[in-house]
């Protein structure tokens, strides 16, 4: 296998300038759409407080944007045809911007939820489109790309993060207005060279590191989806839960903060090498060996009360999980962009539900031992994951 590492190298400098411009242009989508997803989520709270919502109103908020992002998501897969990609990636950024500016200006239930039902709507609609777009340019190129592009989402991810602490005393509508003009600026910019992503010269090439996917079953693209929502629900019990797990270790609220921001980090840097290690060892091999790692080290996490390896047990968490999703993606690429979308919404089952699954778990029992449920869910993608990607890089 690592003889064909730089013949594949060989063919990037001779691609059409078409593909390298798609590539370009995919990762500052997936950037942007991880900019604005930080910026929403960490300003949360502000929007709560604005509107006087109590628990139940935020969670009908943020059930709203589940909603709309399902519905687009589905939408999206239906029309992202390769032909329909420059207008879904441009319609999409627009009205992402566009609903995110409109989330800073509402004040009360109704108009949050109308805004948040647009939000998830245009979220799940560019997501499934970018998605789609980077397989397309995964397959021109011959060679493994989609863990680069996903890590572009995780590193605007942690800007968007940067900048909403930076800014944590200004107003959330004055930090919308301005993320959503500097995306409707860059989208309208960048508008005429979308047209890229739909380019014949996005045919699949026949490369030695790889044979050619079979059309996908339903059943293989179910076991991808339920791997996905394996994974993503991991990824929400992070979010939610890794900083209320180091405040139970009496860790003060700073360390606390740094156990999302250590597995944000691990997983970002796992994405930026997860291409050359996938064209080396193949993406079985890498996925099973990564969900075997990220099972172990946040088992080894919550077993323990010692503040630094629950730390160490996050971080390597979100680092095993690094190139799962992205590769799971490119396996649900050979069925076409409905697969992707199946996938997606399965997987964003999984990140929507994973929290509060494991709020109930702990309820019953302890934290720490409800977080155990996405362990052994890393360990089930490691014993799974080769039969769902055989046949890929």
């Amino acid at each position: 296998m690592t003889g064909t590492i730089a013949p594949a190298l060989e063919r990037a400098r001779d691609l059409p300038d078409t593909v390298v411009r798609s590539r370009g242009l995919l990762t500052g989508y997936f950037a942007g759409l991880g900019v604005v997803m930080a910026v929403w989520g960490t300003r949360i709270p502000a929007v709560q407080a604005s509107a006087g919502l109590d628990t139940a109103g935020l969670a009908a908020i943020l059930l709203a944007a589940a909603v709309g992002m399902v519905g687009g998501l589905q939408v999206g897969g239906r029309l992202a045809e390769p032909a329909r990609l420059s207008q879904l990636l441009t319609g999409g950024g627009l009205g992402l911007a566009a609903s995110l500016a409109l989330l800073g200006t509402c004040r009360n239930l109704i108009a949050l939820a109308v805004a948040a039902l647009l939000f998830g709507a245009a979220h799940g609609v560019l997501d499934v489109a970018a998605n789609a777009a980077a397989v397309r340019c995964q397959e021109a190129y011959g060679r493994p790309i989609m863990s680069s592009l996903h890590a572009a989402y995780s590193l605007g991810a942690l800007g968007g993060a940067v900048l909403a602490a930076v800014t944590a005393h200004d107003s959330h509508t004055y930090i919308f207005g301005v993320t959503a003009v500097v995306m409707i600026v860059a989208t309208v910019a960048v508008a005429p060279i979308t047209r890229c992503v739909g380019s014949a010269d996005l045919a699949p090439v026949e490369t030695a590191t790889r044979e050619r996917s079979p059309e996908l079953s339903r059943s293989r693209i179910w076991l991808l989806g339920l791997l996905a929502a394996a994974c993503l629900l991991g990824e929400g019990a992070a979010a939610d839960w890794s900083a209320v797990h180091l405040s139970v270790l009496e860790a003060s609220p700073t360390v606390s903060a740094a156990a999302y921001a250590g597995y944000s980090a691990a997983m970002a840097a796992g994405r930026l090498v997860g291409d050359r290690l996938i064209t080396r060892f193949g993406a079985p091999r890498v996925v099973r060996t990564g969900a075997i790692l990220a099972s172990a080290g946040l088992i080894a996490g919550l077993s323990l009360t010692d503040v630094p390896l629950a730390l160490a047990g996050w971080a390597i968490f979100g680092l095993g999980l690094s190139v799962t999703i992205p590769s799971l993606f490119s396996a649900a690429g050979a069925g076409g962009p409905r697969a992707v979308a199946t996938v997606a919404v399965t997987g964003y089952l999984g990140l929507l539900a994973g929290p509060a699954l494991v709020g109930a778990l702990a309820t019953a029992t302890t934290l720490p031992a409800a977080l155990m449920l996405p362990a052994l869910l890393a360990a089930g993608v490691a014993v799974l994951s080769h039969r769902a990607l055989e046949n890929r890089w």
